[in-house]
């Protein structure tokens, strides 16, 4: 904690699993919520430092990760996406640098939903 400087901004990287019940994936999910109560105490612990603290959780995203899975598995994915599209990487970094700076100098506390809408239905 004392090297993170006074006024600065932590953002914690989650997932939408956190939410989600997910079949196979329950010690995943289960540290994905973790970092979200982890969020919530240092937003008190650190408050005297105004510092902020939030959590990006992304949804499925088009990565190089995703490739050897093939292109069946991710049209499935895109399926369940509302907006019927993975993620970009592009969208989940605008949103890092969203919470990173001066813009969202009063966001504090949040887990912030980068998924197309797939968390919310």
């Amino acid at each position: 904690m004392p090297l993170f400087r006074e006024g600065g901004a932590i953002i914690l990287n989650g997932s939408i699993v956190s939410i989600k019940g997910t079949p196979q994936f329950g010690v995943y999910s289960a540290s994905k919520a973790a970092v979200r109560s982890l969020a919530r105490t240092w937003l008190l612990e650190l408050k005297g430092r105004n510092i902020r603290i939030n959590v990006l959780s992304p949804g499925p995203i088009d990565t190089n990760a995703l490739a050897p899975l093939g292109d069946e598995f991710k049209a499935g994915m895109a399926a369940m996406v509302p907006r019927g599209t993975l993620g970009k990487s592009e969208e989940i970094a605008t949103v890092a640098l969203f919470l990173g700076s001066s813009d969202s100098s009063f966001v504090n506390g949040v887990e912030l939903f980068v998924d197309g809408g797939m968390a919310q239905v």
